[in-house]
């Protein structure tokens, strides 16, 4: 297991611009996002569960404008960002696909396990 930079603490504000990276899946680089919510860091593929269309509305804007949802920007459903879990849209009961990430030292660090990096 290692650990890969994603970005520097202070770049995650809460319910503020996320960042976005990619993770190794299956032998395939795919685009991810990491947000702060409630003082946590959170990451997950940045892909609608309805149809696999990245997320944010504009580079980085991954937040509805109260700051307390992720709202994908093509079908406007809404996710629970410390959890992806869908909580309105067309997603037939699918959430975000999350991916393992840690804190410290200041710095946001994706965790990657072999070749899959994403948990």
């Amino acid at each position: 297991m290692k650990q890969r930079l994603v970005c520097a603490s202070d770049d995650l504000v809460d319910g503020g611009r996320g960042v976005r990276f990619t993770v190794n899946r299956h032998g395939v680089d795919e685009p991810a996002f990491a947000v702060r919510f409630r003082g946590q860091v959170h990451a997950y593929l940045n892909r609608c569960a309805h149809v696999p269309v990245e997320m944010d509305w504009q580079q980085g804007e991954f937040f509805d404008h109260s700051g307390l949802y992720l709202i994908c920007a093509t079908h406007g459903a809404l996710y629970a960002p410390d959890s992806g879990q869908c909580l309105m849209g067309r997603c037939n009961g699918k959430g975000l696909v999350a991916v393992s990430v840690t804190e410290h030292d200041g710095r946001v660090l994706v965790i990657e396990e072999g070749r899959d990096s994403v948990g």
